[in-house]
């Protein structure tokens, strides 16, 4: 059901909007986690480091979507706090339409040249064949997963974060139990975790489209709803393109950093990739919980009501460190038992890089978790300069110390460079949020 943000305690609004939002990506991302633990488990250790290696190529075509995804919601969240129905539908088509011309294009650069970019992380022999069969069945599904991002970008930008929820927590059942029938009982290995993962998606992204046209239906319009529109497409593109630049960046960084724990073999790459996967289940998680932000904020901009931006904000940082407090504690003291999940050996180099990994970062959820936060509500407000200069001077730190750490300090010093990195970003970000005086603001 749709919700206008604009209305109501702000505490209350984002402890209802976001709260699914965060718990609908933890579903998202089970996606990932299901084809490591299913391949970790059933496959075997070249397996898990295989889809591993992959899944960093992936993320910069999730980037793409997800820049779409907020460039849509941003602005769909703008018109919808202003009123204004037409304008607001004419995005939606509009992001439709670019979104697929984007999607085609991400399909042949990924079918094209995904087996040279998995030569240039230095991608094992052993683990070359799977790593290439996992992307290209990835690539084909890439239109599921960019229709279904725009989709959950609409349903947010409405105010509705409950049926994204829905959609993901059955979709995330099905595919693990699809993983293990492909992979366990059928023998698919590789193939049947990425075709598993396929054929969710696909389902998901066909629902979810459905549902939202059925949406906008029922949202009634005066004048003429135009199909498409290169202003608005101008106005999509201003949000987008810099959250695909920010991700892309830190994907390309990921890559950087892959390729050098790849020099230290196949037991540290399938350690690290056990540990990155629930790292980027508190990020991403943490990230959409910011996105939801960014729709508080934008609707509220709309119908200009700046006092209720710094009002959310405050409330959004409470909640989010108060739901960082369990997480740290989880991985920190018993992250051994999720790692298990993912080796069939809980002994060994990759269950010890796997520990490192998350000792080191995760008592630093709570500082990124306030840059995130911080972000979403610069996002929301079209403050992207600033969005890409704070988060530009993490992605720069984490590569450039793991490159000069690792020399010295080994993996410890690639894992070293997320803290530092995150707190010196933090700073900055909140820095950005300060200079505007939210609770005076009185323009656009």
């Amino acid at each position: 059901m749709n919700k206008d943000l604009t209305v109501g305690d702000p505490g209350k609004v984002i402890r209802q909007f976001c709260i699914p939002l965060f718990a609908s990506v933890i579903f998202q991302q089970l996606y990932n986690i299901a084809d490591s633990l299913v391949a970790g488990k059933f496959a075997g250790e070249n397996a898990l480091a295989a889809v591993g290696n992959s899944y960093e190529i992936t993320l910069i075509f999730i980037a793409f979507a997800f820049g779409v995804n907020i460039g849509c919601s941003v602005i769909v969240s703008r018109f919808f706090g202003s009123k204004d129905y037409e304008k607001m539908k004419t995005s939606v088509y509009t992001t439709l339409i670019s979104g697929g011309v984007l999607c085609l294009i991400l399909m042949a650069f990924g079918l094209g040249l995904g087996g040279k970019l998995l030569h240039l992380i230095n991608t094992p022999d052993e683990v070359m064949a799977d790593s290439k069969l996992y992307l290209d069945i990835y690539v084909f599904g890439l239109p599921f997963m960019f229709f279904y991002n725009i989709a959950t970008g609409i349903f947010s930008a409405l105010g509705d974060s409950k049926t994204p929820f829905i959609f993901l927590a059955f979709s995330s059942v099905a595919n693990i139990l699809m993983d293990i029938l492909f992979v366990a009982a059928f023998h698919m290995g590789v193939a049947g975790v990425a075709w598993a993962t396929f054929i969710c998606q696909g389902v998901s992204a066909i629902l979810s489209i459905i549902v939202v046209f059925r949406r906008l239906i029922k949202i009634k319009t005066k004048g003429k709803v135009e199909i498409f529109s290169w202003s608005i497409l101008a106005k999509i593109t201003a949000i987008a393109v810099p959250s695909i630049l920010q991700q892309s960046f830190v994907s390309v960084g990921n890559i950087i950093i892959q390729g050098v724990i790849n020099s230290f073999g196949t037991a540290v790459m399938a350690g690290y990739s056990a540990s990155v996967k629930l790292n980027n289940l508190v990020i991403t998680s943490m990230t959409t919980f910011a996105n939801g932000v960014s729709n508080f904020t934008s609707q509220n901009i709309g119908a200009e009501k700046f006092k209720r931006v710094s009002e959310g904000y405050k409330a959004s940082i409470k909640l989010v460190l108060a739901l960082c407090v369990p997480i740290v504690l989880i991985y920190f003291i018993f992250g051994k038992y999720l790692i298990y999940l993912f080796l069939d050996n809980g002994t060994g180099k990759a269950m010890d890089t796997a520990m490192l990994f998350l000792r080191i970062v995760s008592p630093f959820y709570f500082i990124i978790s306030i840059k995130l936060v911080t972000d979403g509500v610069l996002r929301g407000a079209g403050e992207m300069l600033k969005f890409m200069i704070a988060t530009l001077t993490d992605l720069c730190l984490r590569v450039i110390l793991a490159l000069i750490l690792v020399k010295e300090f080994e993996v410890v010093g690639i894992f070293t460079a997320w803290p530092v990195g995150w707190l010196i970003a933090a700073s900055m970000s909140v820095l950005f949020y300060k200079k505007d005086k939210w609770s005076t603001r009185t323009t656009l």
